[in-house]
């Protein structure tokens, strides 16, 4: 069976620089001390040992990272985002989508590093760096760069070893809901489900089953 999911991913946003000037007791014309802004949160995939389905993402679609923050004063360079990392089960292909065209980015299998998917953006700079003999009081300042911005789609292959299959709303997807937390669509009309549902029972010892 196939297992695949679209999902969107949206790097974080670097800071703007700050346009800011040292205030200090006799010292009226301090200078520009803005800082620079923080970088943003990059996003990876990574191979989690503890997963065995992708049902975790037909409910979450959008994975953002933080944006990193605005420069300070006093040169002080405003905080980098903390990186956002997707997790996955091992042999998760991974796909862009660009244009209607899918292409392979990434074989992902337990043990190699993380997967760079999509890059945060660079802080900006603030305006202690436009500062010259002509210019003493710069308000010029960067803004931070925008964060990558991607369609991908995940592909699991699995070989299940368990199928549910019987008549029209005899409680096949009731079944795997409360045996696996699969969240599968329950409705009293026949051919509810139309494709398969995927679930990992979670038993004593850690096995795993995959209904």
């Amino acid at each position: 069976m196939l297992d695949n999911v679209e999902i969107k991913v949206k790097a974080g946003d670097g800071g703007d620089g700050a346009v800011t000037f040292r205030r200090a007791k006799f010292i009226p014309k301090g200078g520009p001390d803005g800082g620079d802004g923080g970088d943003g949160g990059s996003i990876y995939i990574q191979v989690d040992s503890n997963k065995a389905t992708l049902t975790d993402f037909h409910t979450r679609k959008i994975f953002k990272a933080e944006d990193g923050e605005r420069g300070k004063s006093r040169q002080m360079t405003g905080s980098s985002a903390r990186d956002l990392y997707i997790r996955v089960p091992d042999g998760t292909l991974v796909y862009e989508i660009k244009d209607d065209r899918e292409i392979l980015i990434g074989d992902l299998v337990k043990g190699r590093d993380p997967l760079l998917i999509a890059q945060g953006g660079k802080g900006g700079k603030g305006n202690i760096h436009f500062k010259s003999s002509v210019n003493q009081t710069p308000y010029e300042y960067t803004e931070g760069t925008s964060g990558e911005e991607k369609r991908l789609r995940l592909e699991v292959k699995l070989v299940a070893d368990v199928g549910f299959i019987g008549m029209p709303n005899a409680g096949k997807s009731t079944l795997i809901n409360i045996l696996t937390n699969a969240n599968a669509k329950v409705a009293s009309y026949p051919f509810t489900t139309i494709s398969p549902n995927l679930g990992v029972w979670n038993l004593s010892g850690g096995r795993k089953i995959i209904i």
